[in-house]
């Protein structure tokens, strides 16, 4: 460890107020702020990484949303797993606890006052570890509550803390569909809960205890779960705000999941006998008009008598384009029905991220990417097709919304140059700004829009009537008429994009503070831009991407140093580059069909490795490897299982086998991305080892295990 502390000592020492990789890992992460019902006070979570202690603190704040004042609250952040709001109260809480004295593994509920910790009241004893709280106020004065945990198929709720332990480690399967991401299969799934807490007795639970909302609903092929995994939660679900109807995502019951991205919207009565229904499978309206592909985001108006949701066609892309409906819920207190299903600004070319309504249930807010940046955008119900939603924000990325009382935004976001900000956004327009981590946080204090600038330039997509767009972020100490290297970073997915948000992973300001001047583009496949650029990258991964990733060079015209993939490797733009570094690449597109994933080989590839008109060997770098020659760093995690780690310890014993300088880098216990602080203060302080080497000369350390 002391050897990355003198590393980056020595940086900040060239680089006067230059951002080190162990100042962006040790920032205070702060969450999204949590407005309380009457829009006064925000609640907002804040973890810190110690690099000294080794460690994670964190704490729980109260944003006052007149003043900016971000304030420590008395709340023991450590045992709080989650905190939510009581619905009709000005300061009243109940959160999670993530421990349970009475059952080991299990949770309690507790209910409070955001100003009064002392008051806090434990009501419920749960016996597994729940989590994703949601609750409704009922009209007789219930709490009626939703929450998530693994199921076994019986319906009860699995803890592991009190599950056997198996005789054998024996993974056994008959289904195509073994692991996924980062996690193998079990035959436990998870499920959305259930519970009443009585009003008339101090909030206790009822003695129905946790009803688990999945059970009964029939399936052929894929078990219903939700949350979606691997990266569903609480969004994955929601109550009305009278707590008497439910809404939950699931996978497509007849279909594999490794074959099909398609999941549909169900609903069902709280206190009902009978399943959930989905209003949008198959022989429905929805289904109907072809709209069968992926669903999310279930969310009631604020008086319960309508479900928002978006949606995608196709059923097994998941990159089509997602699209924004709306329909009329009732319940007669045993069964739901809905009726007038439409769609909202159907022809609108972006995808919404999330869904807030308005206070009056007459229109929604989204958040969508849209030019290399998340922005905010109204949409009433009386949205026509061609209608463009209108744009509220700008500047900043917008992490997350919330609607105030008076129709006012309070907006989390985040940029280049600010891991948070937190402001009011008026409905005439006027923004009021409350908080900024670049005005409190050291590390950030020469940071600023200054460091950010953007070109447009012409892309190599046949007929596409707009310019392909690319991100520049300069270090915070640039001087003009110095000469900086140039790293060119090329995002992955492949249909992603380079945006102007603050990342603890890929930071483009980071790169910069390290002496280089960042190019992003946008090439072809990029998200944010339309479909028709999303979309026409299908078949064709090593052709217009790599031809507009070639295009926004010839623009730049001088480069010392540029990461991009494994194609370039094997191509004669690759010889342009001092060094190239690829995080959990694809080497062998035909091994790519050990992924889980088979849907998005299908689509992106044009069927199967044995249909002939398929893309497998077209575009498989593998079968350039005669052309490798540039230095090389190679990092691939162990747990990245939609890419086979083999790819990775290939590329390498191809590199070393002729000679090429390359080092590989694994992480045994990280997926496709680097998320634990020390592994990521390895995997930056080796990345701009390499590259510091191959562009400016310096020294190489001697780390890496060998012979």
């Amino acid at each position: 460890m002391t050897r990355y502390l003198g590393i980056a000592a020595a940086m900040a020492a060239t680089w006067a107020y230059a951002l080190t990789p162990e100042q962006m890992l040790s920032l205070p992460r702060r969450d999204v702020a949590r407005p309380n019902p009457n829009g006064k006070i925000a609640l907002v979570t804040t973890t810190q990484y110690s690099f000294e202690d080794h460690a994670n603190s964190a704490v729980i704040q109260v944003l006052d949303l007149e003043t900016g004042n971000l304030t420590d609250s008395a709340f023991n952040a450590s045992e709080i797993n989650e905190i939510a709001w009581l619905p009709g109260s000005e300061t009243g809480i109940i959160y999670i606890n993530g421990t349970n004295e009475e059952i080991p593994g299990g949770v309690t509920i507790w209910i409070s006052d955001a100003s009064n910790a002392s008051e806090s009241k434990l009501v419920a004893s749960l016996d597994a570890p729940y989590s994703g709280l949601k609750v409704a106020n009922t009209s007789s004065g219930n709490l009626n509550f939703l929450v998530n945990s693994l199921a076994y198929a019986n319906g009860t709720a699995f803890n592991p803390k009190s599950a056997p332990t198996p005789r054998t480690t024996a993974r056994f399967y008959d289904n195509i569909y073994a692991r996924h991401w980062d996690t193998w299969l079990t035959k436990q799934r998870y499920a959305v809960f259930g519970g009443t807490l009585l009003g008339n007795a101090s909030y206790a639970l009822a003695e129905s205890g946790m009803r688990n909302l999945l059970q009964g609903i029939n399936y052929t092929t894929t078990r219903s779960e939700s949350p979606v995994q691997p990266f569903g939660g609480s969004r994955d679900y929601d109550i009305s705000s009278n707590g008497a109807t439910y809404a939950f995502l699931s996978k497509a019951p007849h279909l594999n999941k490794a074959n099909f991205t398609a999941s549909y919207i169900y609903v069902g009565s709280f206190n009902g006998p009978s399943p959930a229904v989905a209003f949008n499978g198959p022989e429905t309206e929805a289904s109907e008009a072809g709209h069968e592909g992926a669903s999310g985001i279930p969310t009631f108006s604020p008086d319960g008598s309508k479900l928002a949701y978006i949606q995608q066609d196709g059923d097994y892309d998941e990159s089509d384009r997602w699209k924004l409906y709306v329909l009329d819920i009732s319940n007669d207190g045993a069964n739901v029905s809905t009726s007038n299903w439409k769609g909202l600004a159907p022809d609108w070319n972006r995808w919404p991220g999330s869904i807030q309504w308005a206070p009056d249930s007459q229109s929604i807010y989204v958040t969508a990417e849209d030019y290399a940046i998340v922005r905010a955008f109204h949409v009433p119900l009386s949205a026509e097709a061609d209608l463009v939603p209108q744009n509220l924000t700008s500047g900043t990325s917008v992490s997350d919304i919330s609607v105030l009382p008076d129709c006012s935004l309070l907006v989390s976001a985040s940029s280049i140059w600010t891991s948070r900000n937190y402001y009011l956004l008026s409905t005439g327009g006027e923004k009021k700004n409350l908080f900024s981590s670049a005005d409190v946080d050291e590390a950030l204090s020469s940071l600023g829009p200054h460091t950010y600038s953007k070109f447009f330039y012409d892309g190599s997509l046949p007929d596409f009537d707009q310019q392909l767009h690319a991100l520049v972020v300069k270090p915070s100490n640039f001087t003009e008429n110095e000469t900086y290297p140039l790293a060119y970073i090329i995002h992955g997915e492949p249909q992603g994009s380079n945006d102007n948000f603050w990342s603890y992973l890929w930071n483009y300001q980071l790169w910069a503070d390290q002496g280089y001047v960042v190019v992003a583009p946008n090439p072809t496949g990029s998200t944010g831009f339309g479909q028709e650029l999303t979309d026409a990258i299908q078949g064709e991964w090593g052709s217009y991407p790599y031809k507009d990733i070639i295009l926004a060079w010839e623009y730049i015209k001088e480069i010392s140093l540029i990461y991009i993939s494994n194609w370039a490797q094997g191509h004669d733009f690759g010889r342009e580059f001092k060094a190239l570094v690829t995080h959990d690449g694809t080497l062998n597109t035909e091994s790519a069909y050990s992924s889980e994933e088979l849907w998005f080989m299908r689509h992106d590839y044009n069927g199967t490795p044995f249909e002939p008109e398929s893309t497998y060997k077209k575009w498989n770098p593998l079968g350039h490897i005669g052309n490798f020659s540039t230095p090389h760093f190679v990092i691939h995690n162990t747990l990245d299982y939609r890419l086979p780690e083999s790819d990775g310890l290939m590329l390498f014993n191809i590199l070393q086998t002729k000679g090429v300088p390359s080092r590989f880098l694994n992480f045994p216990d990280e997926n496709h991305g680097t998320f634990d602080p020390e592994n990521s203060l390895f995997w930056n302080t080796e990345i701009f080892n390499w590259i510091n080497h191959y562009s400016k000369g310096t020294d190489l350390d001697t780390e890496p295990i060998g012979e």
